[in-house]
């Protein structure tokens, strides 16, 4: 199981690397794992400002769907459009290529509230 250092964590298993006021949104390489083979993602929230721990859209496998949250309250500015005809690049390269959403950061406090790479390896054990 891969956790990438620069990256910051929810208990969700969604993860979130900061670009100055925006960041990059996807799930961890543990999540993917425990999901399986991703056949679909549906984001329909582009546009809007969710709040943090609100879905922003969801993850269909071949056996279960599961919701994806934001970490921090922001504005969802883009999807992943890659993810549309290769939603697999979820399992293969979650922290790369399979990011689902691009977010401009409402309440940066909101990113110290969320675990570090070490926080988080706790609660994948």
């Amino acid at each position: 199981m891969k956790i990438v250092d620069e990256l910051k964590y929810t208990k969700n298993h969604e993860w979130l690397k900061v670009e100055g006021e925006e960041a990059y949104v996807g799930i961890s390489d543990f999540a993917q794992s425990q999901l399986g083979d991703i056949v679909f993602v549906d984001v329909d929230t582009e546009g809007e400002t969710i709040d943090k721990g609100e879905a922003l859209g969801s993850i269909e496998a071949v056996k279960t769907v599961a919701d994806v949250f934001m970490p921090v309250k922001g504005e969802i500015l883009e999807f992943n459009d890659k993810l549309e005809d290769a939603p697999e690049l979820i399992n293969k390269d979650p922290y790369g290529d399979g990011w689902i959403v691009k977010i401009k950061i409402s309440d940066p406090q909101q990113i110290n509230e969320l675990l570090d790479a070490e926080a988080y390896k706790t609660i994948c054990e």
